[in-house]
């Protein structure tokens, strides 16, 4: 649609530009023209200024006089009149004087020294709004159902007033097919009603130029009905009679009403019998009482038929329309002539009428029959010819045509111009044109003669006028449907006999914007979040704009409203969202918009309004009010109740109505004290229960039923347990209900007994025989009497075990594993009970050849009276035996006497294995174990085998027959290195049983198609790997340890696609056997290579001799450098000053001077002679500043290990230097920076060695 609409401007553009006047340069000498003028019937509003507009244009400006009522009009002689500047605009001040003074006839003239334009006649009046005249309105009383017409009869205004009706609080009366207002302003009633009595029917009327509202006097009606009036067929109240008639302009709106009186009210309808209503044209308005026809035309005329009908019959008026048209351009006024000398040229004045309209002349103002003569002007009607104009002869000519219902009137001007070209469009304009749209590129010019224009597109090539370019009259070049190919710069060349002129202009060709993806319907629930998605295409040179539309209305000013660039988000919807949502891109050129509606929705809000009505003694009439259903329809309302006498508080189910209904008739129950109330249902879910109605309580009563689920049954051999399902609160309609329990034996006539139970559901009868039918009756009773008479049950007393045994046991074999067995049915007393079915028990007692002492027992239990029964699933060739007992409900009968049956033979099961061995060069061993299950006597086996090749394709079978005490059997003459499938089953006198299958290779030991096998080995691996000349694809490896004799010893790894396995966790030091094999299908082993040996390396200790690392022994040999290095400073520092043998120290441990060795660099302190007797530097004393002889002992106890440092003889140390002892203070040992303790280093090396 907004295409559509696109197409349309277009269009429209297109027209302006082939009906645009000639205009000429205003630079240029040219009579004036009129440019904009007051419309001919003009309407003032007395409060304001008179402003009467006429504006013109010309070279030289022209000068402007009024003439006022067909003579001149003195302006500048009125001091209430000013003349605006450049213009002949009047403006009438007010102020002083009357409106009513400056009503009439004006006219403009403008003039200049080429000639004079004229205005149109300009009747000036002021609107007026006259008050209603003052009357006294009596009260109407009319009887009910007659007609009545209420009159308004407003003042006639200037223009005439808007009509309508409405009471005292200024609302407005309502109106429908009975009651409605004609186009006179009067109140028409059809009928009246009861409901139309009322005091303040009141006609307004509104002024629309001076906004101003009048009222009528209220109108008092008042309705009886002391004898309503009958039914009638309908009559007209307007028009009047049978036809009429009705006149109308051309281009006006055609109005006809037809309102009619008739009880019921009729219904209006409308034909016309001369042909269709126009559809596009027609509505029907005031209940279909009024046609309206919108711009009428000639072919409106004719005659319509308006018809009132209701169930009495039909009245109808015929309205005869006549159209008329006042005076109408046939296609367009006048157009302005610009001539060269010498040229020609005509003026046309072509227009239309009914009746036909006279054509009037004029030139400058005045009539043509008086103006000069001039031989190249000839008028012929509605046409003035020029021919060979000169110099001087220009001027402007006025044409008028009228008839009876008005005239119209035009200026046109000739004026005579020697102009070179010149083109008016600005130079250089770039037209943007939309893909696939029209392209027109202007040219507008100007020249006189008349220019020529030609169009050239970039190289200038060729003119341009031939498919798709369209070259028009007035210059335009147009491209119907515009291309990318046709983007780039035009040329238009406009040239005369007097110059050339050229201009050029670009056309740019753009993509359409389009929206890709359109938001979509959306129905959501209030609070929760909705996304409108609108994706949109554009051409990336044009710049978009989105705009999102609510209602056609800009988007609420709301946080919750999220626009993104294609999409709007509305969180926690409201209902005040719902509405239609449009998207709009807009660029400079196009725009593209698409819609979509929200619906909000929520659950129903409960009902309102709950009444019982129409109460009767076992039901109720319920009606209520439905709440606002939210966007989403009512599907069905629940009406729920709650019962306070006897469950108050809680709410149940009890009917179920359609939501269309608001009303519900609801069955009830004696004894209840009702509530209800109503919940309603739509597609969100139900809403909250209503307020619950009133209490309704119903009278008590006997109850209407009697318990269900009545049985009997016994738990006992010898009783009757009565049982049934009690009566609900709701069921018992009174209080103290109980029940009245029944029973007597069936078949026996007996009286009931009865029995009265309350409060419980179930009553037991003793003493009764053994499974024996009764007939039951359980009725209810309340304090208001009892129920209906109960329908009979019927139930069987206890049951016991059966006394008797199936007799007549027997069986009959079918085949070898199924066999049939019939008994004879134990009589029904002798059951005692309902009998259940009956159990046959079986066994096989032994096998003619294996486990002859094995019995296992098994069961099959046949439901019902059965008399037969089949056993499946027997081992063929065996002994059964059996027998058969009844069951009840109350357990098993006694067993009846055992009888036996044989299994015929069957076939054997396949052979418990088959191995082939001794396989050689053209012959092997097959060997096997007998069947499992024999079945029968084996007679013997059949093999059958065939040759396969490397497609799995089999060749033809050959078959051999053994001997039933054969177990293996050896085939010679095979073909070498071919695949064979064998086929092994044993056979009975039954037939032959399922077979065994194998394959074998028939190979040649020293043509094995395994080669180059090798081996690496490691500490706990070997990498085995070979050449495979064969067919097969996947292989294992098999080894052991080569001591081990077992063939179950063989471990296996299997290979898959390579021609190498590397075997892990092997020991160190043992010797392994390996083995390859090839393997066909089903992992069958084809192909056994020789066995390799593999040896592996003892393992060594994972002790490293440090001693033997070449590292080590150098580390080694730099530290006892140092060391020696650093002992030779130690006794070089021990022995400064002279020797100090052992005993001078001993002797010296008395003097308090003596400092001991430093702790942690093993030096000697230097004996001091001065007299501070100080210690020496970087020496260290007690912290108590004394010398302890213990810790001063230089026998360097305190440096050994636990005191047990020790002197030779001869007073040398014997003991190992260690480190200092664990008791002296450590910390003494991080303060020193000196070389380090080389008793330390001794130490730190013995421990590291």
């Amino acid at each position: 649609m907004e295409w559509r609409r696109m197409d349309v401007g277009v269009l429209l553009l297109f027209l302006v530009h082939l009906a645009t006047a000639l205009e000429v340069p205003l630079d240029l000498p040219q009579p004036p023209t009129i440019t904009y003028q007051s419309p001919k019937d003009y309407i003032v509003d007395p409060r304001e200024n008179i402003i009467i507009h006429c504006e013109a244009k010309g070279k030289p400006h022209p000068s402007f006089s009024w003439t006022r009522n067909g003579t001149h009009f003195d302006v500048e002689n009125d001091p209430n009149v000013d003349m605006k500047p450049q213009s002949g605009t009047l403006v009438v001040d007010i102020s002083r004087e009357r409106v009513e003074h400056y009503e009439g006839v004006y006219q403009c003239t403008a003039r200049n020294k080429h000639g004079t334009a004229v205005s149109h006649n300009i009747v000036v009046r002021q609107s007026r709004s006259p008050l209603w005249s003052k009357e006294k309105i009596k009260p109407i009383v009319v009887q009910e159902g007659v007609s009545l017409v209420l009159p308004c009869r407003p003042p006639a205004g200037l223009p005439p007033p808007i009509i309508f009706w409405m009471d005292n609080n200024f609302q407005k009366l309502p109106q429908s097919k009975r009651v409605s207002q004609s186009l006179n302003g009067d109140l028409y009633f059809s009928n009246v009603r009861r409901e139309d009595t009322r005091n303040d029917y009141i006609c307004y009327a509104r002024f629309p130029h001076t906004q101003t509202i009048q009222q009528k006097q209220p109108i008092t009606v008042r309705v009886l009905n002391q004898a309503p009036v009958d039914d009638r067929r309908p009559t007209f109240l307007i028009p009047s009679g049978s036809s009429s008639s009705k006149m109308v302009l051309r281009g006006d709106k055609l109005e006809m009403e037809c309102i009619a009186e008739g009880l019921p009210t009729p219904h209006i309808s409308w034909t016309k019998i001369s042909g269709d209503l126009p559809s596009k044209r027609t509505s029907f308005l005031n209940y279909n009482k009024t046609l309206h026809i919108e711009d009428v035309s000639a072919s409106d005329e004719g005659d319509y038929r308006c018809t009132a009908k209701n169930q009495f019959g039909s009245v109808h008026h015929t309205i005869h329309v006549m159209v008329k048209a006042a005076p109408y351009w046939i296609d367009v006024p006048p157009r302005n002539l610009v001539l060269a000398p010498g040229e020609s040229g005509r003026l046309s004045c072509l227009a239309s009428g009914t009746p036909k309209p006279t054509i009037t002349w004029a030139m400058n103002g005045i009539s043509i029959e008086n103006s000069p003569k001039d031989l190249s002007r000839k008028v012929e009607d509605d046409i003035i010819i020029f021919t060979d104009v000169q110099p001087g002869s220009s001027a402007v000519y006025q044409c008028n045509i009228s008839n009876e219902y008005g005239y119209v009137l035009s200026n046109a001007f000739v004026n005579v111009l020697s102009e070179p070209p010149r083109v008016l469009t600005p130079p250089n304009k770039v037209y943007q044109i939309i893909k696939n749209h029209q392209a027109l590129l202007d040219c507008s010019s100007f020249g006189s003669p008349m220019p020529k224009i030609t169009w050239f597109k970039d190289s200038r090539s060729s003119i341009l006028q031939e498919d798709p370019y369209i070259l028009h009259d007035n210059g335009t070049l147009e491209i119907r449907v515009a291309q990318a190919q046709h983007n780039g710069k035009y040329t238009c060349v406009a040239t005369n006999s007097l110059g050339i002129y050229e201009n050029h202009v670009y056309l740019e060709v753009k993509e359409p914007t389009r929206i890709l993806k359109q938001p979509e319907y959306k129905e959501v629930q209030r609070g929760r979040s909705v996304v409108f998605e609108c994706t949109v295409k554009h051409d990336p040179s044009l710049i978009p704009t989105m705009t999102w539309l609510k209602d056609d209305g800009e988007l609420p000013d709301d946080e919750r409203l999220i626009v993104d660039s294609d999409s709007l988000t509305i969180t926690d919807v409201t209902e005040d969202d719902a509405g239609v949502y449009t998207c709009i891109m807009n660029t400079t050129l196009d725009h593209d918009s698409a819609t979509a509606k929200l619906t909000v929705v929520e659950r129903p809000d409960p009902p309102t309004d709950l009444e019982l009505t129409d109460q009767k003694k076992r039901s109720v009439q319920l009606t209520w009010t439905p709440g606002d259903e939210h966007n989403s329809p009512v599907q069905k309302f629940l009406i729920q109740y709650e019962d306070s006498l006897h469950h108050r508080g809680h709410w149940h189910n009890l009917t179920e109505v359609p939501g269309t209904k608001t009303t519900a008739h609801l069955k009830l129950s004696p004894h209840v004290h009702y509530t209800f109330r109503v919940l309603a249902l739509n597609a969100v879910g139900f809403s909250n229960p209503s307020r619950p109605s009133r209490m309704y309580k119903t009278e008590p009563a006997a109850p209407d039923e009697n318990p269900t689920g009545v049985q009997g049954f016994g738990t006992e051999h010898n009783n009757l347990v009565i049982s049934w399902k009690p009566l609900t609160n709701l069921q018992s309609n009174g209080p103290g209900l109980h029940y009245r329990v029944m029973w007597r034996q069936k078949k026996v006539e007996s009286e009931w007994n009865t029995v009265t139970v309350s409060n419980n559901s179930k009553f037991v009868v003793s003493g009764t025989p053994t499974f024996v039918p009764y007939e039951i009756k359980v009725r209810a009773v309340n304090d208001h009497g009892a129920g209906p008479d109960p329908a009979i049950a019927h139930g069987y007393s206890g049951e016991d075990l059966p006394v008797a045994a199936p007799e007549n046991v027997h069986a009959v074999v079918r085949n070898s594993t199924l066999v049939e067995v019939f008994w004879d049915p134990v009589p029904a007393h002798l059951i005692r009970g309902n009998i259940k079915g009956y159990k046959v028990s079986y066994w096989r007692k032994h096998h003619y050849k294996h486990n002859p002492d094995h019995m296992e027992q098994d069961i099959l239990v046949f439901s019902g009276n059965h008399t037969q029964g089949m056993l499946p699933g027997l081992h063929p060739f065996s002994l059964y035996l059996f027998n058969v007992r009844v069951y009840n409900g109350k357990g098993e009968g006694p067993r009846s006497v055992t009888q036996q049956f044989k299994t015929p033979e069957g076939v054997p099961g396949s052979p418990t294995s088959l191995i082939v061995t001794n396989s050689n060069l053209d012959s092997l061993t097959l060997e096997w174990s007998p069947p499992h299950d024999h079945n029968g006597h084996i007679t013997g086996y059949t093999l059958k085998y065939q040759p396969v090749n490397n497609s799995n394709e089999l060749g033809p079978v050959e078959e051999l027959a053994l001997a039933a005490n054969e177990t293996s059997v050896t085939l010679p003459n095979l073909k070498y290195s071919i695949r064979y499938k064998f086929y092994l089953n044993a056979k009975t006198g039954a037939g032959a049983g399922a077979a065994i299958s194998q394959e074998a290779v028939i190979i040649r030991e020293e043509a094995s198609p395994f080669g180059n096998i090798s081996s690496m080995i490691g500490e706990d691996w070997a990498l085995i790997s070979w050449e495979y000349w064969g067919p097969e694809k996947n292989f294992s490896a098999q080894y052991r340890l080569n001591d081990s004799e077992s063939e179950e010893d063989w471990n296996t790894e299997f290979v898959n696609g390579s021609q190498n396995i590397t075997l892990k966790g092997l020991k160190g030091g043992l010797c392994y056997r390996v083995r390859l094999v090839a393997l066909g299908h089903h992992d069958q082993e084809f192909h056994h290579s020789k066995e390799l040996l593999v040896t592996l390396p003892a393992v060594a200790s994972r002790q490293v001799d440090i001693a033997t690392q070449g590292w080590f022994i150098g580390l080694m040999c730099a530290i006892a450098l140092l060391i020696l290095i650093l002992l030779i400073i130690c006794f070089i520092q021990r022995n400064k000053g002279g020797k100090y043998p052992v005993k001078e120290k001993e002797d010296a441990h008395t003097d308090p001077e003596f400092q001991p060795m430093k702790d942690d660099d093993c030096t000697f302190v230097e004996y001091s002679d001065n007299e501070d007797h100080k210690p020496l530097k970087g020496s260290r004393s007690p912290s108590n500043g004394t010398v302890k002889r213990d810790d001063s002992d230089d026998s360097l106890v305190d440096y050994g290990e636990g005191g047990d440092g020790q002197f030779n003889e001869d007073g040398s140390f014997i003991g190992q230097y260690s480190g200092k002892s664990a008791s002296r203070d450590t910390a003494e040992g991080h303060e020193s920076s000196e070389a380090p303790s080389p008793i330390k280093a001794m130490n730190s090396l013995n421990s590291f060695v």
